[in-house]
């Protein structure tokens, strides 16, 4: 009876030993394969141009940006200073003495005494008296007189003239 009992013993020690054969691990000689370079080499000088390419691009525009930033910028200077000269002959044309002076030369007169008008009522307050040039408020008052120290007399220094080639010639005669 033990004779059966072994058998599959035997025969499973078997499978398992051609198992390990096939399963042992040979050095195969290596195949040596060469994958083509130019190709490869291909691919990459591409990328490298076009990446070069890229940076000429973005650096021209920027600089064309940049033109463009400093010409808007010099135009808003000048704009700005544009404005600022016509504010400034804005308010010399809305200077009331220079419009009270330019009334004057067209004639007319400004009242010794003014007369205010009643919105409520409808009258005038104060003497309605008319005004002719002689007694009309002059706007140019005569200017003020200096102190002395201001204005000193003028000194005058009276210098020989220095004679000539000519005049001493004469006069060595």
């Amino acid at each position: 009876m033990s004779s059966p009992a072994l058998q599959p013993r035997t025969r499973v020690t078997r499978i398992a030993q051609e198992a390990v054969d096939k399963a042992r691990l040979t050095v195969v000689p290596r195949v040596r394969t060469r994958a083509p370079r130019v190709p490869f080499m291909t691919l990459v000088s591409l990328v490298l141009l076009a990446g070069i390419v890229g940076l000429l691009l973005f650096n021209t525009s920027m600089q064309q940006a940049s033109f463009t930033a400093s010409s808007l910028e010099d135009q808003a200077d000048t704009l700005a200073a544009r404005e600022q000269t016509l504010r400034m002959e804005l308010d010399e044309l809305r200077n009331p003495q220079r419009v009270a002076t330019e009334a004057q030369a067209m004639g007319m007169v400004i009242p010794s005494a003014p007369v205010f008008l009643d919105l409520e009522t409808g009258k005038t307050v104060g003497a309605r008296t008319p005004t002719t040039r002689e007694n009309a408020l002059d706007l140019d008052p005569p200017a003020p007189i200096l102190p002395a120290n201001l204005a000193p007399a003028p000194v005058v220094v009276e210098v020989p003239a220095v004679p000539t080639t000519e005049q001493r010639k004469n006069r060595n005669r």
